[in-house]
């Protein structure tokens, strides 16, 4: 297959060594005439700086500047440390080769374009706590930063830096915040409580290995458009929000800004990769990392694991299109390890049969990318788009004949063939879960919401979306411009973002979604980072 695999660490990059190729010992850097969130007073820290060394340089440049403005520092000493920003991050759908996979075949995995979204507020520097706020799921915690296990998480033998590769949880450092997640949501329900443990849990790992006990008190708050549950990294996308936030305020990414180089961007996407990662693990245990890779760089990835005690190998999709995507959701509950159960128990009744019908999947994953990379693919010629949306029929086909299917999700495609309307599959599991269609372009508009109006009547959740868009990016500051030129604008604060009514009313507050994309948002990207402009599509190349 077309395209370049690489040894995959926890993303899409080779890692040889701790410190990272490629960072410069200290390099200038601008972001749209804010100083760059990676940097002090736009300088890079470089990667061999300890944490007593960045401080050091925090403390040295903020002791200059104190002789220099006494008067007007001593007026804003309750200020924020820093502005309000935002992050964001993408679900992801399987497109191609479900099941396949767990026996060693290729799957394809694309971002689409419910997108989770994350505000981060300073508090003055006298206010010591940590907040986290995710009213999705029901939960709110405060912890006192001073109160926090800083000596288990900074000792020695624990302490973990940014550039750390971390393949699994240390045990200790798991048991040492125990008593700070038990005290969560005491009044919840046991499944409630377990779901708001389980996100913290995710949160204070990151927060703890990466911060320290001299953090600004901060407030952190969380919004998705992603249905949880429904088997579109939800979980991932989130773990991508929190830990590019946390990075950005350690400054220790830089960017993204319209002339950063290519392999710059890319090692800012494998640092928040690793530690996106991370979160999974504190939410899963032993994550595959394709959903946070997907999160992280966008666009698609083929993966493939022919050895489970062993990382998959993943390639990324940069030439991936920007596809029209309708996503329904069957609301029909189902367990991923009972679907994998039917496939193993057929493929023990009917090894033969069962291993042609696996092989037939892996087949049409290699035919999808071979397509998708070959010199000859456009994505603006309807032929292509045909052939993709054929290989997605195929493969439902075989999965119907795997038994992983549902009579929901084969309604939805009934209701789809009917109107002519796009190629339909089931994505994930099955048994339920989520149906993915790739829409045809030159059908009406009015065939299309003909189609959603029966699917809703039917109990249906249907969204519009599209298919590999862009992965992690950031707003900063929190300001909306409205399509301006002008300086200034309204600054997203968190009665306004918490405010803001369910899906549709974040994404029309501040989402970079398939039908709304804010202006300033900027995105680390394969292809170089870029910038959104108000009611425009980013200009982005494969």
């Amino acid at each position: 297959m077309p395209g370049l695999s690489v040894d995959w660490r926890i993303g899409g990059l080779p890692l040889h060594s701790p410190t990272p190729a490629g960072d410069s010992k200290l390099r200038k850097l601008s972001w749209n005439n804010h100083t760059a969130p990676a940097s002090v007073n736009g300088w890079i820290i470089p990667d061999e700086s300890s944490e007593d060394e960045m401080e050091s340089l925090n403390n040295g440049i903020l002791d200059k500047e104190s002789k220099e403005t006494t008067s007007a520092a001593s007026k804003k000493s309750s200020s924020p440390m820093m502005p309000a920003f935002m992050t964001s991050a993408p679900g992801k759908v399987i497109v191609y080769g479900e099941h396949a996979v767990v026996y060693g075949k290729a799957a394809l995995a694309a971002a689409i374009s419910l997108r989770s979204y994350l505000l981060v507020t300073a508090l003055s520097k006298s206010q010591r706590t940590i907040t986290l706020r995710f009213p999705d799921i029901g939960l709110e915690h405060t912890w006192q930063i001073d109160e926090l296990p800083w000596s288990a998480f900074s000792h020695p033998s624990k302490k973990k830096y940014y550039y750390d590769l971390v393949t699994k949880l240390d045990p200790e450092l798991v048991e040492a915040m125990q008593p700070y997640l038990s005290i969560i949501s005491p009044k919840a329900s046991a499944k409630d409580k377990k779901i708001h443990q389980s996100a913290a849990s995710a949160f204070l790992y990151l927060f703890l290995s990466l911060g320290s006990r001299s953090f600004p008190g901060c407030i952190y708050t969380l919004r998705s458009a992603i249905p949880i549950g429904a088997g579109l990294g939800s979980s991932a996308s989130i773990s991508v929000c929190l830990s590019s936030a946390i990075l950005l305020q350690i400054r220790t990414l830089a960017g993204p800004h319209p002339d950063q180089p290519r392999e710059e961007a890319e090692l800012q996407i494998e640092r928040v990769n690793r530690w996106a990662f991370v979160g999974e693990m504190c939410l899963h245990g032993n994550p595959s990392g394709v959903d946070n890779t997907v999160s992280t760089g966008g666009k698609a990835v083929v993966f493939k694991r022919n050895d489970y005690s062993k990382p998959p190998t993943v390639t990324p999709l940069r030439k991936f299109p920007e596809l029209p995507l309708l996503l329904v959701n069957t609301r029909q509950s189902r367990s991923t390890a009972t679907e994998v159960a039917k496939v193993a128990s057929l493929k023990k009744s009917h090894p033969s049969v069962t291993s042609l019908i696996l092989d037939a999947i892996d087949k049409v994953t290699e035919s999808a990318h071979e397509l998708i990379g070959s010199s000859s693919f456009d994505e603006k010629d309807q032929g292509s788009i045909q052939t993709l949306g054929e290989l997605m029929k195929i493969n439902h086909g075989l999965l119907v004949s795997l038994g992983v299917s549902h009579p929901r999700l084969e309604r939805i495609s009934e209701l789809v063939d009917s109107t002519s309307m796009g190629w339909t599959k089931l994505t994930g599991a099955g048994g339920g879960g989520s149906a993915i269609t790739l829409l045809d372009a030159n059908k009406s508009p009015n065939t299309l919401k003909e189609l959603e109006s029966k699917l809703v009547s039917e109990g249906f959740e249907k969204f519009e979306t599209t298919l590999g868009g862009d992965g992690v990016g950031v707003l900063w500051p929190a300001v909306l411009q409205n399509g301006t030129d002008e300086d200034g604008g309204v600054e997203i604060d968190q009665d306004m973002f918490l405010n803001a009514d369910g899906r549709e009313g974040v994404e029309d507050l501040v989402g970079v979604g398939a039908h709304r994309k804010r202006d300033g948002w900027k995105f680390w990207s394969h292809v170089g980072p870029h910038v959104n402009s108000a009611g425009q599509q980013s200009p982005i190349s494969g």
